[in-house]
């Protein structure tokens, strides 16, 4: 792919481990490579096709099932990467690529052999939008002996890495990630530190019907359990180091179930607060690991939950604690541009991965390409 002096366009689509929906983010790359974000579209996934996803990603599904939702989630990308164009009038055949990390289905790290198992067609994206499509970002890692996640460390050191000063990057999505840009040359560390929204959205869905505690106001009224916490934090996952990596495979309501069923009953509300400290706990573990940083920036759905972020703050005291927002890029629009990044790398045929993180043998392209053409239209 050649540079020139007009900017280069490049959509990110995302759709995590809490499988509400896409998040599709338009970016653009000048001759100085320098990266802008110029729109946002989310698209909620209706009720029933969240349903059929989730009973897959719990393993429960044939593969015609497999199949038939993998294609109807692979619509949905192209519907949300359309819809952005339309709101920012940008023509289809302006856009040099589109990066699809897919749905996330199943992910496992070990034992051997590891895989990960991301749905959302790629080949649909590509016919519907007429936009080449860059997907399967995951798999070239594994194959490498890495974990194939998290994949953002690279997209993070390109963008928010600055000479001189330590910062942690730290996503809250239904899994929370961490990166550490140590701003001394050396490689970026990254890693999963366990849940984040996965749990907590799981827990207030059941107990009140509401998709998500908005704004931890649910949350806000309970109180930690301390023996409760104690207990889950003893869970063999947080004591793992090096290149790590979890999913809803893991921490899901069997989990929680099993640290409940010995604590004995409690309030709802307290076990909410619970898990928020559970997730502050992990996450400041998962930085102090390595050493105390000058700043730490905040991304994901997980920004917006002003109890989230305080148990954050207070653990990590004395040391800066942002939104990514401070660094210029929206909280909930860094993993969709990330995913854009990725797909520029691969057309550029530089590496996606950081084998510090990954734990692959080394640097790897990652993705494959399913070029766009004359089938792809810009209606939906």
């Amino acid at each position: 792919m050649a540079e020139t002096s007009d900017p280069a366009y490049f959509i990110g689509l995302m759709s995590g481990t809490s499988m509400d929906g896409i998040d599709a983010v338009l970016v653009s790359f000048g001759e100085d490579a320098r990266m802008q974000v110029l729109g946002h579209h989310s698209l909620t996934h209706s009720t029933p096709l969240k349903r059929r996803l989730e009973a897959l990603a719990s393993n429960r599904g044939c593969p015609a099932e497999l199949g038939e939702v993998d294609a109807l989630l692979g619509d949905s990308f192209a519907q949300c990467a359309l819809s952005l164009l339309r709101d920012v009038d940008l023509a289809p055949a302006r856009i040099t690529a589109i990066g699809s990390h897919g749905q996330t289905i199943f992910h496992r790290a070990s034992p051997s052999p590891a895989f990960s198992i991301q749905i959302g067609d790629p080949n649909r994206i590509a016919e519907r939008t007429g936009i080449t499509t860059v997907a399967d970002f995951r798999r070239r890692d594994i194959a490498a002996g890495g974990q194939g996640a998290p994949l953002a460390p690279a997209f993070h050191e390109w963008y928010f890495s600055a000479p001189g000063e330590y910062r942690a990057l730290v996503n809250l999505g239904g899994i929370a990630n961490v990166t550490h840009l140590r701003g001394d040359g050396s490689a970026p560390l990254g890693f999963d530190t366990g849940p984040a929204n996965r749990l907590l959205d799981l827990w207030c869905q059941e107990h009140t019907g509401a998709d998500y505690d908005s704004n931890g106001e649910w949350a806000a009224g309970g109180h930690t359990l301390p023996a409760l916490l104690d207990a889950m934090l003893a869970d063999p996952y947080f004591s793992l180091t090096g290149p790590r990596s979890t999913g809803r495979e893991y921490f899901n309501r069997d989990w929680l179930e099993h640290y409940l069923a010995a604590y004995g009953s409690a309030d709802p509300r307290d076990v909410q607060r619970t898990l928020a400290a559970l997730t502050a706990e992990t996450v400041k573990r998962g930085i102090l690991a390595e050493q105390s940083p000058d700043s730490v920036f905040i991304c994901g759905g997980g920004a917006f939950n002003p109890v989230l972020v305080r148990e954050i703050s207070e653990r990590l005291a004395p040391a800066r604690v942002e939104t990514t927002q401070a660094l210029g890029l929206h909280p909930q629009r860094v993993e969709g541009a990330a995913f854009a990044w990725l797909a520029r790398q691969r057309l550029l045929g530089m590496a996606g991965n950081l084998a510090t993180v990954t734990g692959a043998d080394g640097p790897r392209v990652l993705g494959a390409v399913y070029p766009g053409g004359l089938g792809g239209s810009d209606t939906e």
